[in-house]
């Protein structure tokens, strides 16, 4: 395993590299992203990331501005500059002479991340593996909702913060207003429009917090999208992230 930075515009991106066990010079590598508040240790992203490895698939695992030991603040940040951090990610592993093809996997705001990135480089990508994708993100935006808590679509202000720490109301943590405003002019439908390879999404029925039936319809929409439902799984898929991982195994066995 490497453990290192990659710099994105001054922005130094926490990330891990590793191998299969016994991979030969050149190997598939996938790209494995975490969600909003979260980081690359989270038990569904190691396993997703384990599973790959054990069928012959490198990973990197980064952590996106202002999440984990990533620079930047958690208070700052925006979808625009994740899908600017995940673009020089790719650049880094275009970079890198042994990988044969590349694969790019997310959960929640990165699953989302995956889509828009994909619409962007459509042909850098052998398949993509939006797990539970945020759609919900933008949907939220444009009617201003955060987590159930309201605020102007039309008049976002500058900060927006999710309860108070202790008092039970919330998070306690703070967006900036730019997180919604940008939010509202991402169109999703766009960005599965131009991505024509193959797509797995993955997406627990009992989701408490991402409609199911949002990734439902994205399977649908794309050229190649197939989707695994979770039966009775949470948005972290406690209850059944062996069936997760599986899913992921046999998509990639399946492309080859």
């Amino acid at each position: 395993m490497q453990e290192f930075f990659i710099d994105s515009d001054g922005i130094k991106l926490h990330a891990k590299l590793e191998l299969p066990e016994g991979a030969p010079e050149r190997c598939p590598l996938c790209i494995v992203q975490h969600g909003l508040t979260g980081h690359m240790e989270e038990n569904h992203i190691v396993a997703v990331a384990a599973a790959l490895r054990e069928v012959g698939v490198a990973t990197l695992r980064v952590e996106m501005y202002g999440h984990g030991k990533s620079g930047g603040s958690f208070a700052r940040h925006t979808l625009l500059k994740w899908i600017d951090n995940m673009l020089d990610v790719v650049d880094y592993a275009q970079g890198l002479d042994w990988v044969t093809d590349l694969y790019l996997c997310g959960h929640s705001q990165g699953g989302l991340l995956v889509m828009l990135v994909a619409a962007l480089r459509p042909y850098a990508f052998k398949a993509i593996i939006p797990m539970s994708p945020a759609i919900v993100i933008v949907e939220n935006a444009l009617r201003g909702n955060l987590f159930g808590m309201p605020f102007d679509p039309v008049h976002i202000p500058d900060v927006i913060t999710l309860g108070n720490p202790g008092d039970g109301s919330g998070f306690g943590i703070s967006f900036c207003g730019d997180y919604f405003r940008i939010a509202q002019h991402i169109h999703v439908d766009e960005a599965i429009a131009a991505y024509h390879g193959p797509v797995l999404l993955v997406h627990g029925t009992a989701d408490e917090g991402v409609p199911v039936q949002d990734s439902i319809d994205a399977a649908a929409a794309y050229e190649k999208g197939q989707i695994v439902l979770i039966d009775g799984d949470d948005h972290g898929y406690h209850a059944h992230l062996d069936q997760v991982c599986t899913a992921v195994q046999e998509f990639v066995r399946q492309l080859g």
